[in-house]
């Protein structure tokens, strides 16, 4: 019978492929890896987002207003992408000095980008008779891209 050495820990290959695909995420060039931490920023601002909404909107839980729930969810999950970019993508070398002005012009991109993702979605959808979630995608990306653009141009000037 064989013996199983307890002093050597057991090499998963999932840890080998997590170290690979670190070692790739840092030798992207810096302004790909901080769109890249800005998108991953934006889908946790999605889940945000969603559970807010299911929690103050559900008839099981709170049964508010949907337009006043939807409201709550989008401001406390643009709060969250704004804290995270903060601290994560964008980093100011002082991030106290100036983060108010920061976080109102973050949330005046971010509602203009919610008003264009409406528009688009209409245009590609209702106009040009699209699918409605490969509308949806569409609008999603250019708002995206809008977003990550105008944020970095006047929220945090890189």
């Amino acid at each position: 019978m064989g013996t199983v050495n307890k002093s050597q820990p057991v090499a998963w290959p999932v840890e080998t492929d997590q170290r690979k695909f670190l070692d790739l995420i840092h030798k992207l060039p810096p302004s790909l890896l901080r769109f890249v931490k800005f998108c991953l920023v934006g889908g946790s601002g999605v889940i945000v987002d969603m559970t807010v909404l299911y929690l103050l909107a559900d008839p099981s839980r709170m049964g508010w207003n949907i337009t006043l729930s939807k409201i709550c969810a989008a401001e406390i999950a643009m709060i969250n992408n704004f804290t995270w970019n903060e601290l994560w993508t964008f980093r100011p070398s002082d991030s106290r000095k100036g983060i108010f002005r920061r976080f109102l012009v973050f949330n005046a991109i971010c509602g203009v980008g919610i008003a264009l993702a409406v528009l688009l979605l209409h245009l590609f959808h209702t106009w040009l008779g699209w699918n409605l979630y490969l509308s949806n995608l569409f609008a999603i990306i250019l708002v995206t891209v809008w977003n990550y653009q105008s944020n970095l141009r006047f929220t945090w000037r890189l």
